[in-house]
C-alpha cells in the first residue's frame, strides 16, 4: 500500500494525514487514495496496450460490487474503464458516474425482468447468462422491446481456484455458470432464439487468487469450447476471462498483473495463429479487488482498552457492520496505528467493535502500542468493505473520503440514526 505511508511519524494517505481526516470527518471513515486506484487500473490497461491491444481489442471491466461509490466509478470511467455489474442498481450507479453503458457487462445468476429491461433500454455491451431459463426470459424481454440481446454464456470450467470456499465460483457445486459439459447444448439453444445474439464466452472461477495457473487452465478449456462452437457455425467475438487476481493482505504474494497478462496473451495469440489464421478475438477482464482493495483503509478510533483474563481487547468504533470480511471469511486485515510511535508498551490485542455479537472482530492477536482515543487504520479495506456494510444495531454506515494529492473530498456522508428509520411507519 505504497500510497499510505508514515510522514513525520503520522500515517498519511498520499499527502494528507489520517489524523487530520479523523478530526475533520470523524470515525469510522473509509479513506481511499485516487492515485492508488488509478495506478491499479492502469496496471491492466497499460499491460493490454503493451501487448498490442487497443480499446477495441481489450476491455477492463471493473467489478462494481467490490466498491460501488460513484466517485470511485467516476475515477475509473475517466480512465476508460468498462464495468461488470450484478444488478440494475449497479447499472444506475455506473450511469450516474458517467460510465458508458456500451462498456457494461451484466453478470449474476438471478436477473429480474425489470433489470433486463433496464439494461436493454441502455444498450449495454453484453449479458453474461448463467442458465437456459435465463436465456428464455431474456429472449422474451428483448422481444417485448423489439431488440436482440447480446449474450455470452458464463461457463463453469470446474477449475479449483484454491481460494476460500465462499469466494470460489468455478467448481461443479457452485451456483454460478453453465456446466462445461452442458455449454455446447446451451449455446445451441441461445443461437436458435430469435431475440438473442451470441457475442462471447465468459468464466469467473473465484477471487483472491495468488497464482494465475488456475486462470490459465480455465482459459484452455474456454479455447477448446470456442473451437467446438466454431465448427458448428457459432461465432464468439469476445473472450471474458473474469477477474480474481488477489492482493497482499498478510504478506501474500499475488502474481503481478503484467506477468499474468503476458502469459495470457501469449496463449491466446498462439491459439489464434494456429487455428484461426491469426484472426483477433476481443479479451475482457472483470477485476475488482486488485484495483480497489489496497487503495483504501478503514479509519477507526479506540474507545476502550479492556484487559481480560486470557485476552486484551482494543474496543474500537468500527465494527462488523462496517467491515464484514473478518466475521464472514475470518479474513486478515493489517492494522497500523496512525501515530507511528506509541507511548504505551506494546501488548497483544484483539481489535473488536461495539456490536453485540461475538463475531464482531476486525483483527485478532495483534501486537500494538495503543491507548484509549488512539486512531487505527484497518488496511486493505477498499474492496468489499463499504459495499458489504449494513445498519445492524441501527448503526449508520461510515463516511467515505477520497484523497487526491493534498486534497480531501467527502464522497459519502456518514449516515445518521434518524435517517435509518425515516422510511418506517408507526401503526395507526
Amino acid at each position: 500500500m505504497s500510497h499510505f505511508s508514515y510522514q513525520d511519524g503520522v500515517l498519511h494517505a498520499e499527502g494528507v494525514s489520517l489524523a487530520d481526516i479523523a478530526r475533520r470527518f470523524g470515525t469510522p471513515t473509509y479513506v481511499y487514495s485516487k492515485a492508488a486506484l488509478s495506478a491499479n487500473f492502469l496496471s491492466y490497461a497499460d499491460a493490454c496496450r503493451r501487448h498490442g491491444r487497443n480499446d477495441e481489442a481489450a476491455l477492463v471491466c471493473y467489478s462494481v460490487k467490490s466498491n460501488s461509490n460513484i466517485a470511485v466509478l467516476d475515477v475509473l470511467a475517466r480512465l476508460g474503464s468498462g464495468f461488470d455489474i450484478v444488478s440494475g442498481g449497479e447499472l444506475l450507479r455506473v450511469l450516474a458516474a458517467g460510465g458508458s453503458p456500451r462498456k457494461v457487462i451484466f453478470s449474476g445468476v438471478g436477473k429480474s425482468r425489470d433489470e433486463m429491461r433496464l439494461a436493454l433500454s441502455h444498450d449495454i455491451l453484453c449479458f453474461n447468462v448463467e442458465s437456459i431459463p435465463e436465456l428464455h426470459r431474456l429472449n422474451e424481454v428483448a422481444a417485448e422491446l423489439g431488440k436482440r440481446a447480446p449474450v455470452s454464456l458464463r461457463v463453469n470450467p470446474n477449475v479449483d481456484a484454491k481460494t476460500h470456499p465462499y469466494i470460489s465460483t468455478g467448481l461443479k457445486d457452485n451456483k454460478f455458470g453453465v456446466a462445461y459439459e452442458d455449454a455446447l447444448a446451451t449455446y445451441r439453444v441461445a443461437a436458435a432464439l430469435p431475440h438473442i445474439e451470441v457475442t462471447g464466452i465468459d468464466c469467473h472461477i473465484g477471487s483472491q487468487l495468488l497464482d494465475d495457473a488456475p486462470l490459465l487452465e480455465a482459459v484452455d478449456k474456454l479455447i477448446e469450447l470456442i473451437d467446438t462452437l466454431a465448427a458448428e457455425g457459432i461465432t464468439v467475438h469476445h473472450l471474458d476471462i473474469g477477474g480474481g487476481i488477489g492482493i497482499d493482505y498478510n504478506g501474500d504474494k499475488p502474481v503481478a498483473v503484467g506477468d499474468y497478462l503476458s502469459r495470457l496473451f501469449a496463449k491466446i495469440d498462439a491459439w489464434r495463429a494456429a487455428r484461426h489464421n491469426g484472426a483477433p478475438i476481443k479479451v475482457l477482464f472483470e477485476p475488482g479487488r486488485s484495483i480497489v482493495g489496497n487503495a483504501g483503509v478503514l479509519l477507526t478510533e479506540v474507545q476502550f482498552i479492556k484487559h481480560g483474563e486470557t485476552k486484551n481487547f482494543a474496543i474500537v468504533d468500527a465494527a462488523m457492520n462496517d467491515l464484514m470480511r473478518p466475521a464472514m471469511y475470518e479474513a486478515w486485515h493489517g492494522v497500523q496505528t496512525v501515530k507511528q510511535a506509541g507511548e504505551q508498551p506494546a501488548q497483544v490485542y484483539d481489535v473488536v467493535g461495539p456490536v453485540c455479537e461475538s463475531g464482531d472482530w476486525l483483527a485478532r492477536a495483534r501486537e500494538l502500542s495503543i491507548a484509549q482515543d488512539d486512531l487505527l487504520a484497518i488496511l486493505s479495506a477498499g474492496a468489499y468493505g463499504m459495499t458489504m456494510a449494513s445498519n445492524y444495531n441501527t448503526r449508520g454506515r461510515a463516511a467515505e473520503v477520497m484523497v487526491d494529492g493534498k486534497d480531501v473530498h467527502l464522497i459519502r456522508k456518514r449516515e445518521l440514526p434518524a435517517e435509518l428509520f425515516a422510511e418506517e411507519s408507526l401503526l395507526p
